[in-house]
């Protein structure tokens, strides 16, 4: 049985009392190595002490992947209040496809509050007929794209507005000619589907925005450890042996989140050729159990860093943490896990 190797000065970025914006809470960052100026570029959610929660991206780099230094004292990315990212822009994944960044973002078109509070607010209006997102305050999933990581496009929403869908995340490249989206709608389970809890759809388009081809199932949780639900965290990398893609479950029993892996077939990545049936990385320090959401560790960046994996988690939902393991020590234990 394997497991993630935690950083031993963990955690690697916390909160910044200076900026408002992120004097509350640093998380879930997307990470990607530039190879024009070989540097690692983390872009990070973030929020500061409002009522309303008004959630941001940051932006950090790094030359080793362990230490970061924040590039702006203003988020790279902010919620349009009037528009349909209003609440925030969260959980970013990003890849990049030929020449270009693609960034997905999590949001709901009214601020969250702040959501672990018993007497939190409501922050919005509810109509009684109208789109599910704006009368839930749902959320859904956006796409911005950007040629320097920099300067962002947002393109608006890729998920259904019927369902409650974040953990939405695009493969590095096509396959078979179409791209690729994984994804997890919180309310697509139960009576009528096939999988009783909520779980890892996968879908495929022709430009990236409409996704019309029928969502196939991909994966529902099977152990203890993630019978509660499972959802996406990590962008597939590639490898000779199959898509390596990093997921995350959370426990019906003690509702704590922890990690798995998978390896998915290159040609077909509804074929799951192997997965780790033990959870990798649970909740352990104190930063990882008693935050916002205490007992939470949610993987959201990986890169390759000489032969290892570099796996970048908020942890908490307060703080940033990295945790890594070789390649080939994954891999194998991947191939042998059918």
């Amino acid at each position: 049985m394997i497991k993630l190797e935690k950083y031993q000065n963990n955690p690697i970025l916390v909160k910044n009392k200076k900026n408002k914006w992120e004097s509350l809470c640093v998380l879930n960052p997307a990470v990607i190595y530039n190879e024009e100026e070989k540097l690692l570029y983390m872009l990070y959610r973030s929020a500061g002490n409002d009522k309303q929660h008004y959630i941001y991206i940051g932006l950090a780099t790094s030359e080793d992947g362990i230490h970061f230094k924040r590039q702006s004292d203003k988020p790279l990315i902010a919620p349009d209040v009037k528009g349909a990212d209003g609440g925030g822009v969260e959980d970013p994944r990003l890849v990049k496809i030929d020449d270009y960044y693609f960034l997905t973002y999590a949001s709901r078109p009214f601020a969250p509050g702040q959501y672990w509070r018993e007497d939190k607010e409501y922050f919005g209006f509810q109509p009684k007929a109208g789109p599910r997102t704006l009368i839930y305050n749902d959320t859904q999933t956006h796409l911005a794209v950007s040629k320097d990581l920099k300067n962002w496009k947002k393109l608006g929403r890729i998920t259904d507005s019927r369902f409650d869908d974040r953990d939405v995340i695009i493969f590095p490249e096509k396959v078979n000619g179409k791209f690729v989206k994984i994804s997890r709608a919180m309310n697509k389970c139960g009576e009528g589907y096939q999988n009783k809890k909520p779980a890892i759809w996968l879908s495929y388009s022709d430009d990236l925005l409409e996704w019309r081809e029928e969502e196939h199932l991909l994966y529902e949780g099977k152990e203890s450890w993630e019978d509660e639900k499972v959802g996406g965290s990590c962008p597939p990398i590639k490898t000779s042996e199959g898509w390596l893609f990093i997921y995350h479950g959370v426990s019906s029993k003690d509702k704590q989140y922890r990690v798995g892996a998978m390896l998915l077939d290159l040609k077909n990545p509804l074929k799951i050729l192997g997965r780790t049936k033990d959870f990798i990385m649970e909740p352990e320090f104190h930063f990882e159990s008693d935050g916002f959401y205490s007992g939470c560790v949610f993987p959201t960046g990986i890169v390759e860093v000489k032969n290892k994996y570099y796996i970048y988690y908020g942890a908490g939902d307060q703080c940033i943490c990295l945790a890594t393991i070789e390649k080939e020590k994954l891999l194998k234990e991947l191939k042998g896990g059918k």
